[in-house]
């Protein structure tokens, strides 16, 4: 039972650490210092997706699903949670590589109007 809850929390962890990637850049548009936190999130992802690597978290979670008496999934974490909600079944490389490209883009939207938004700020003298 507590295997189950702790790869429920770890799926949790990983949505969230997947949406922090996505729109990371809006916090940074607030609090300048996460990008410290959320630049190496984005090359991780970037890094996971163009490699067609798998996350650690997502064996770590099949190790406890598995303890916990349920069966484990194949493929990776993209794979079984997002690419089903997102795109049609069955990912392939080349739309890894698109979802890594996309998350580049994203991201370097998102800073870049945030560096704009900065700037135009008026500084304190």
């Amino acid at each position: 039972m507590l295997q189950r809850l702790l790869a429920d929390a770890l799926v949790a962890l990983h949505l969230g650490f997947v949406a922090f990637v996505l729109a990371g850049g809006l916090l940074v548009w607030r609090w300048p210092r996460v990008a410290w936190l959320h630049l190496p999130a984005v090359a991780w992802a970037v890094w996971i997706e163009c490699t067609a690597g798998i996350c650690p978290l997502t064996p770590l979670e099949n190790a406890l699903r598995r303890a916990g008496g349920e069966a484990a999934y194949a493929g990776s974490f993209v794979e079984q949670y997002l690419v089903p909600l997102l795109y049609p079944p069955g990912l392939t490389p080349a739309l890894q590589i698109g979802l890594g490209a996309f998350v580049l883009l994203l991201n370097g939207v998102l800073y870049a109007l945030g560096w704009r938004k900065a700037r135009s700020r008026p500084r304190p003298r």
